[in-house]
């Protein structure tokens, strides 16, 4: 089911929580955002990359088109 601009609205919505998370990770392993474990530790700044652009593909995909054009087969309008 379409529902809006988005072809599938929970994979748009788990990618922004991706991007979310990835961008804190990427954050606390730059150390730029103190008061954890994780500040400073570069493993973070990594993972949280692939998560952020696991995060893009998956907004990507969400949004991605249904194949179907919305005005009906070609000569029927």
């Amino acid at each position: 089911m379409r529902v809006g601009p988005f072809k599938n609205p929970l994979l748009a919505g788990l990618g922004v929580l991706a991007l979310l998370i990835g961008g804190t990770w990427i954050g606390q392993g730059a150390n730029l955002i103190p008061g954890s474990v994780m500040t400073g530790d570069p493993k973070w700044l990594v993972i949280g990359a692939i998560v952020f652009l696991a995060g893009v593909l998956l907004i990507v995909l969400g949004i991605g088109r249904s194949g179907r054009d919305p005005n009906g087969p070609p000569g029927q309008h």
